[in-house]
């Protein structure tokens, strides 16, 4: 809730009228009052706009409330709630829906699991604007159904209509140049089928159980793809590229590959991999764990080399680049420089 002490506004603006609660029966609230119960509830007791009746009297009083606002507008200002609202539907886009204003505030939300897409060059300029704030997610943070993405905030109770008026120029200059793409909006994850190869002798062999194989599964199931087959190699170049030709064969969406990824004489994975035609993007990220992951592409079909970090490690530079790729994203070497800033995990 925001109050003021002001009793007017400027000259031609807004009017707070102050009121005796004992008076302000039949009369509109200018604002929502909330109640607090220390361990018990937080929340809106009255909703901006509610016509105040003798029956509210005492729990206004309850909430400390023995003077109200009433509110008039001047003609170009906007309550909170209102300009909270018109920011949040000129900012939000595909896969978003937005909550009721509520004490200068609404939220956007993920309608399904998504990936977050947000213009931080356009969240910078909103905010620099003054008595108005959008406060976000970080860019391609994975959202589950009804987290939130962003939420539009405004200071004042009212705010010059100038002010969202230039938030919807800036949302309307970015969707004239991004094709009506909204600044902000979440995309849904693509339903994969995906073809895994495991290299190693040991495991080859039998010598030991893959592990490999259950944690990739886990996490590619999670977004809603499959692994639909899963091969072995052993440590043998030639024979790398001969699987990953075949699971090319099988118009699997993308290739991984587990093991053989570090400098070891025995690894040869990486070498496999780029023998196969791939296109490397890079081998190597500066993130830690996952440093050692390859990613490239062979014609559009993605192909990674997985660390074995990994199978053990919960959140990798596998765990930033997947749901981007689930979400469409062509992964680009700018993609992987940018891992570094935020990227020591451990």
């Amino acid at each position: 809730m925001n109050e003021s002490n002001e009793m007017s506004g400027k000259a031609g603006g807004s009017v707070l009228q102050e009121v005796p609660v004992r008076d302000a029966i039949g009369m509109r609230l200018a604002h929502d009052l909330t109640q607090i119960l220390p361990g018990k509830f937080k929340g809106r007791l009255f909703k901006k706009g509610h016509i105040i009746t003798e029956a509210d009297i005492p729990s206004l009083l309850d909430i400390g409330k023995e003077h109200i606002y009433i509110l008039e507008l001047g003609a170009e200002e906007l309550h909170e709630d209102d300009a909270a609202e018109r920011m949040a539907q000129a900012l939000t886009g595909k896969g978003i829906t937005t909550t009721e204003p509520h004490e200068g505030k609404v939220n956007l939300k993920a309608a399904e699991l998504g990936l977050a897409y947000v213009d931080e060059t356009i969240v910078c300029a909103i905010n620099s604007i003054g008595e108005i704030a959008l406060a976000t997610v970080k860019a391609n943070t994975v959202l589950q159904a009804g987290k939130s993405i962003a939420a539009t905030r405004v200071i004042p109770l009212v705010v010059d209509k100038a002010k969202v008026e230039a938030v919807e120029r800036l949302a309307a200059e970015y969707r004239a140049a991004n094709d009506g793409q909204a600044p902000l909006r979440v995309k849904p994850f693509r339903k994969l089928r995906i073809g895994l190869l495991t290299t190693g002798g040991e495991v080859f062999s039998g010598r030991i159980q893959d592990k490999f194989g259950p944690a990739v599964r886990a996490k590619v199931e999670a977004f809603g793809s499959e692994i639909v087959e899963q091969r072995f190699a052993p440590d043998d170049r030639q024979i790398i590229v001969k699987e990953i030709h075949y699971l090319l064969e099988q118009r699997y969406d993308m290739i991984l590959v587990t093991g053989g990824m570090s400098v070891d004489p025995d690894d040869r994975t990486p070498g496999a991999i780029k023998a196969s035609g791939a296109r490397i993007v890079s081998y190597g990220t500066p993130m830690l764990p996952g440093s050692m992951l390859l990613i490239g592409y062979i014609g559009e079909v993605p192909i990674m080399g997985l660390p074995g970090c990994v199978m053990h490690d919960p959140y990798t530079s596998f765990d930033v680049l997947l749901p981007r790729i689930l979400a469409g994203q062509t992964i680009v070497r700018d993609d992987i420089v940018q891992m570094g800033y935020g990227g020591l995990q451990s």
